[in-house]
């Protein structure tokens, strides 16, 4: 399944309590139970203001619809072509 980073611009994201990340979670949990086995959450970094999220998903559309569905920002997707990190030097 191909795998997406989502960007979703969100001031203060970074200032988040552990209690409201664990309720965005939830939602976002809750919402990929409705849609279903062909969108996962693999995980989200979270910075100042901004969440990047990893997903596997079948389409773009299905992240959108999950977006729309959790009330959640979205102000990019882009499919990952590779990975990398230092071992792939070699």
């Amino acid at each position: 399944m191909p795998q997406y980073v989502i960007e979703r611009d969100l001031p203060g994201a970074g200032q988040l309590t552990p209690d409201q990340l664990k309720a965005v979670s939830r939602t976002s949990g809750d919402v990929l139970d409705k849609l279903g086995p062909d969108i996962q959450w693999v995980h989200s970094y979270v910075t100042g203001d901004k969440i990047c999220c990893i997903y596997q998903s079948t389409d773009e559309a299905l992240i959108r619809e999950h977006a729309r569905q959790g009330g959640f920002p979205v102000t990019a997707i882009h499919e990952i072509k590779s990975v990398i990190n230092p071992a792939t030097a070699g």
